[in-house]
């Protein structure tokens, strides 16, 4: 009698999502055309805000966001779990190991690429996981969607698409700080230097 392999509960994503999913990616990612500074250098506050845009999300916002979070974290809950049983004996609460008795030593080696596919698929949910609670975190001290990098607001599209980002599209792709983050970063070292 042959055992069975152990099969990874892992959900199925659609080729149109990924299509979808990369659309947006290229949209977030892509330079948006910024007005230059003017030659003297000096901006009014307004004329700074309307080019750096506003300096948090609004409470309504970060509701959604959290809201949008939350879900995420329920269904990563659930796939943990889901995989926790598969590698789990359901009788005796441990760890399901290689049973040599009715393995042959080709499955035996089969079962154990399953089991470390489904160990590796549960050790990314669970750093995933680590990751929506820091962003939850994040909404809770009210600095949730700021750019670890320049401080200004990350796009609400990037943070639709990947709700744990913490640094615009362009520096995740470019290691470079976007348009308007080199004009943020360059202000602070102006107040920095008064």
């Amino acid at each position: 009698m042959a055992k069975k392999a152990i099969k990874p509960a892992v959900k199925k994503v659609r080729p149109a999502t990924v299509k979808k999913a990369k659309a947006v990616v290229k949209k977030v990612a892509a330079p948006r055309p910024l007005k230059l500074l003017p030659k003297k250098g000096v901006l009014s506050k307004a004329e700074e805000t309307k080019l750096l845009g506003p300096k948090a999300y609004s409470d309504t916002e970060l509701k959604r966001f959290k809201a949008m979070i939350l879900e995420k974290r329920r269904e990563t809950l659930e796939e943990l779990d889901t995989l926790k049983e598969s590698m789990m004996d359901v009788t005796t609460g441990e760890y399901i190991s290689e049973s040599s008795n009715y393995s042959l030593h080709m499955e035996q080696g089969t079962d154990a690429m399953e089991r470390e596919k489904t160990f590796l698929f549960a050790s990314r949910e669970s750093k995933f996981l680590n990751q929506l609670d820091d962003a939850l975190q994040r909404i809770g001290d009210k600095s949730y969607g700021l750019c670890k990098v320049c401080g200004l607001l990350v796009p609400k599209e990037r943070l639709e698409a990947v709700p744990t980002a913490t640094t615009c599209a362009e520096y995740k792709n470019t290691n470079m700080p976007c348009e308007r983050g080199r004009i943020a970063l360059a202000r602070k070292r102006q107040v920095a230097s008064k």
